[in-house]
């Protein structure tokens, strides 16, 4: 199910510091924490005498004190100390992961340790970029993280699921056009010369009666990303032929969803913005608004994963699927690959 060779999102930075913090990533226990030099650490959040959760324990300087026995574990989950006898068996230690601090995110890898290289990091330099301001925020999902890429690749369910900020009613007739190089794919919408949702009438101060030109473009990378290129321009400006519309009102909207279980996940979010940026409100805003309007997307995935529970039911594929059936295979065949060298090592 799950693609365990890849970096994933474990934690916003500042989610991270003395007071340990326990996560499901990909169906394994994880605990969190900084040393105290500042630096991040991922162990497996169960000690390796009874299963305890090292997370309940205490931080001790760099050390982890199991709550259970007293077990003592470094930064590299070598145990260091067992209060009960002098001899620390060579197999007393607990798996640490591979953690790379980037663009305020902390990344995990939970695959094989000598296949981690931070180049593959996926970029979201935008929350680093001094032109661009932004706002985050982190979501826990009740559905399989699956269904969320879809969610942000067939985004025709705007004008149903989001009415009042982001969908207007041309919106799912939008021109499509989706391409893919290798495993990354592209969503490319346009609808022109129509009135602004209103979302992008706010953030763009459009005045009443202006039409606009609005684009969406979808960024995908497997096995999880999803950075959406979005924003208005007043109609008749240009902007489909434009390689820089950063004139206009224009946004990026990052996601990085990662698994916690087959039927949960982790949702971490950020809506760049390069508009107003000497105005700390917007930041704060697209924070809350943001995630108020994925809340619905929520809701809605939530009650997919209930049906889908029940076991099989018709499906129907539409033209305006063809982006998140294209992930779904890419998805598919990373997995069985894996599966695939596994066996043959």
């Amino acid at each position: 199910m799950f693609v365990r060779n890849a970096w994933y999102v474990a934690a916003w930075d500042h989610e991270i510091g003395r007071s340990m913090l326990r996560r499901i990533i990909l169906d394994q226990p994880v605990v969190l924490f900084r040393t105290v030099e500042g630096k991040a650490v991922a162990l497996e959040d169960r000690c390796c005498h009874r299963q305890a959760q090292l997370s309940m324990g205490k931080l001790i300087g760099n050390v982890v004190k199991c709550p259970y026995h007293g077990l003592e574990f470094d930064p590299s989950g070598t145990c260091v100390k067992i209060p009960s006898q002098d001899r620390i068996p060579p197999s007393a230690k607990v798996k640490s992961y591979p953690i790379v601090e980037k663009n305020h995110w902390i990344w995990i890898w939970t695959g094989d340790p000598a296949k981690a290289d931070p180049s593959l990091i996926e970029d979201f330099h935008w929350m680093d970029d001094p032109k661009w301001g932004y706002g985050g925020n982190y979501l826990h999902v009740e559905a399989n993280y699956l269904l969320l890429v879809e969610n942000l690749l067939d985004t025709t369910h705007l004008p149903f699921l989001h009415p009042e900020s982001l969908g207007t009613d041309a919106f799912a007739r939008s021109e499509l056009e989706v391409t893919r190089d290798g495993d990354r794919i592209q969503v490319a919408r346009w609808l022109m010369d129509k009135p602004p949702a209103p979302f992008h009438k706010q953030m763009g101060d459009f005045p009443d009666g202006l039409n606009v030109d609005r684009w969406q473009v979808a960024h995908f990378g497997p096995p999880c990303f999803v950075k959406l290129d979005v924003g208005s321009a007043p109609a008749g400006a240009g902007m489909r032929q434009a390689p820089d519309r950063s004139r206009w009102m224009g946004m990026w909207n990052l996601n990085a969803i990662t698994p916690e279980t087959e039927k949960t996940a982790h949702y971490f979010f950020a809506q760049a913005y390069n508009f107003k940026l000497d105005q700390q409100w917007i930041s704060d805003m697209l924070r809350v608004q943001v995630r108020d309007i994925f809340l619905q997307d929520m809701a809605m995935v939530k009650a997919q994963q209930a049906n889908m529970d029940f076991g099989p039911g018709p499906v129907v594929n539409l033209g305006q699927d063809k982006a998140w059936v294209a992930m779904r295979q890419i998805i598919d065949r990373l997995v069985r690959e894996e599966r695939e060298q596994a066996k043959a090592a």
